[in-house]
């Protein structure tokens, strides 16, 4: 074994202890956490696209927007966050549109701060923010580890060849079915039966977190980087851990405001309620 993969490995394990904990403490320990991955985003996002040196404005607007959204996050102020997002996004676009700065600037700012906002709702601190929470993580990785496996293993067409060459159809069909069966596993460890609607909510999150896949390596592509950046040691970036999750998180973020409203009180309560039926 390399010492790169021996170092990875560690990392891995290191990272998935810490995660699990902050997940199945909640409160202000998985808020934190959910904060710190946004911080890290941004930092990564606006490294990438060179946003210091090209408009230094709009990259200081993006950072108050980001620190503001991650107050609001961390004293529970959802309504604020999403404003402080929106705001600063469009700041940070306008400011640095002359640049050419201006669209990776407010990206920049929606994709972390969404990511920041999305994980602290969905989370929370209540029981069923445990449960939906692990829910997706269940399918995020599920999806991850199959499509990595199946497609190197099955070959065939290439999903997205001029984003990742590496990527095939057989690994993305086979790694949403994983995440289906994955979805519905917790589903059923959690609660009897769960209907028609958990196997859909979950392939609509492993299809999500496949498209967050791309999204990310799009952006690498686009500004010539290999990896988001070297902060975890055999893994580069907080960008390339957490890409699929993130996007899968807006997705179960959006539609626990889109299903049918439960009768449960908070807003993580309600979320977790919806997708998972309970």
């Amino acid at each position: 074994m390399s010492r790169e993969l021996r170092l990875r490995i560690v990392s891995g394990i290191v990272l998935g202890i810490i995660v699990l904990a902050a997940t199945w403490v909640g409160g202000i320990w998985f808020t934190g956490l959910a904060v710190l991955i946004m911080v890290l985003m941004h930092y990564e996002f606006s490294t990438m696209s060179g946003a210091p040196a090209k408009a230094p404005l709009a990259n200081a607007i993006g950072w108050l927007a980001v620190l503001a959204t991650a107050l609001f996050v961390l004293t529970s102020l959802p309504v604020m966050a999403l404003a402080a997002i929106f705001i600063g996004a469009a700041g940070a676009g306008f400011a640095g549109y002359k640049r050419g700065a201006g669209p990776w600037s407010a990206i920049a700012v929606l994709y972390a701060g969404f990511s920041g906002l999305a994980l602290a709702e969905i989370r929370g601190e209540g029981l069923f923010g445990l449960f939906a929470m692990l829910f997706v993580f269940a399918i995020v990785w599920s999806t991850d580890i199959l499509a990595y496996f199946c497609g190197r293993a099955l070959g065939g067409p290439k999903l997205a060849p001029r984003i990742s060459p590496g990527k095939t159809w057989s690994g993305a069909i086979f790694g949403a079915a994983a995440g289906v069966g994955a979805g519905v596993g917790v589903a059923l460890a959690i609660r009897h039966g769960g209907g028609w609607m958990i196997p859909m909510v979950a392939l609509v999150l492993a299809v999500a977190s496949e498209i967050g896949d791309l999204f990310e390596s799009w952006i690498k592509r686009r500004f010539g980087a290999k990896d988001s950046s070297h902060l975890i040691p055999g893994h580069g970036g907080v960008m390339d851990r957490v890409d699929g999750l993130v996007f899968a998180a807006f997705a179960a973020f959006l539609l626990g405001n889109l299903l049918p409203l439960s009768d449960h009180a908070g807003v993580a309560d309600e979320l977790a309620a919806r997708l998972l039926g309970l």
